[in-house]
């Protein structure tokens, strides 16, 4: 398993859309869950005064962590 760093900026607050001309960041893969946390946290501070803006940690399968990194 690895650990990915996932997000970016959204439409809106539902966070369920990026905005317009914006791709899904993913930072990663991190073998532990605490090195995607100290990741996250630099993002997500990064943007703090953007609320459109959202990053969350995932655990993936190796194999799923190599092709999301393509």
């Amino acid at each position: 398993m690895a650990f990915w760093v996932i997000g970016g900026e959204y439409a809106d607050t539902a966070f369920t859309t990026l905005a317009p001309g914006r791709r899904e960041e993913r930072l990663g893969p991190f073998a532990t869950w605490e090195a995607a946390r100290v990741a996250w946290a630099r993002r997500a501070f990064a943007t703090v005064d953007d609320c459109h803006s959202r990053y969350r940690i995932v655990e993936l399968p190796d194999a799923a962590a190599a092709a999301a990194s393509r």
